[in-house]
């Protein structure tokens, strides 16, 4: 973005992004315990990371971020996200093969995406309607859905304006 650019880029996840990082975190660790898993060290620092970028993060890029935390490595980053997108609390964007935190963590859904195609930026949209719509095709086909991540790019309203 060239500092002639008039607007800002919005959080990665904005509707999804709680304004108290470290309140969620308490609370996704409480999400966490009573699914009966653990928040690791590893995983609350990625969560963490994710839930303070102002855009989809790369799980190298969180790699080079990890500052303290010892000889992690890729894996161990891989297997971190793997957890937080299992446990809600975290959506990949498949397109841009990065990350972004998610605060619904007390429900199931799945996530639209719109990614623009000047800016980069990437912002959740709720469209119940379109999952809804989604998940009773998918049972119609007999096909028992996990999780669905629908991207749509374009050109967001800061750009367009």
């Amino acid at each position: 973005m060239s500092a002639t650019d008039s607007h800002s880029h919005v959080h990665a996840n904005t509707p999804c992004s709680p304004q108290d990082v470290d309140a969620f975190l308490n609370e996704a660790e409480t999400l966490v315990a009573r699914q009966g898993q653990r928040m690791t060290k590893i995983r609350r620092k990625v969560l963490r990371l994710l839930l303070e970028s102002t855009e989809p993060a790369k799980a190298y890029d969180l790699l080079a971020n990890l500052d303290g935390e010892g000889s992690a490595k890729p894996p161990t980053i891989y297997r971190a996200l793997d957890f937080l997108q299992d446990t809600g609390l975290a959506h990949k964007i498949e397109s841009l093969n990065a990350y972004v935190a998610c605060g619904h963590a007390s429900h199931r859904h799945s996530a639209v995406f719109l990614i623009c195609d000047q800016c980069h930026g990437a912002e959740e949209l709720h469209a119940e309607a379109t999952s809804a719509a989604l998940k009773a095709e998918t049972d119609a086909a007999g096909f028992k859905m996990s999780r669905a991540v629908v991207e749509v790019r374009g050109i967001c309203r800061d750009c367009a304006a």
